[in-house]
């Protein structure tokens, strides 16, 4: 579909049937919120049943959070927009690492980031985000040295 007309005629059927309790105000709608709208229904429809399910599913936590997490998750968001391609795509794959572990080794990582203070937390993370790439680097070297170190006495 072409975005440049977000009448509500210039919609397909499909979107119609989605966005139909925008109809009657469709047009007092400012612009750029009919087209999030027209896209948004578009990439719906364009969803497998198993990805509807999900995204129904993230809805469902999302409207659970109170206003103060939400927030908190939008500004994580936009820091991670901040972020260089190449760091996101760094994130992406430590949260696919992450997700891949057992669910015991999950839990067992998050309770010790927990018991961790709150005040060396925020030392430790201003203290990687103070370093260079390259010194990021020799400490993931040495904490899987130290890691190997434990496995084989």
């Amino acid at each position: 579909m072409a975005f440049a007309a977000t009448e509500w005629d210039s919609l397909s059927a499909d979107q119609q049937r989605l966005l139909g309790q925008f109809e009657s105000r469709w047009e007092q709608l400012p612009e750029e919120r009919r087209l999030r709208l027209a896209r948004g229904a578009e990439r719906w429809l364009a969803m497998s049943p198993e990805q509807r399910r999900k995204s129904r599913q993230r809805l469902r936590r999302w409207q659970q959070l109170s206003p103060e997490q939400r927030q908190r998750v939008r500004e994580r968001y936009q820091r991670f927009r901040q972020l260089s391609p190449a760091q996101q795509q760094r994130l992406r794959q430590k949260r696919e690492w992450f997700r891949s572990l057992p669910p015991e080794k999950r839990r067992a990582l998050r309770e010790r980031w927990r018991s961790i203070p709150p005040e060396r937390r925020q030392q430790m993370r201003q203290r990687w985000q103070n370093m260079s790439p390259q010194q990021r680097q020799q400490l993931r070297q040495r904490i899987q040295e130290n890691r190997r170190g434990r496995r084989n006495p």
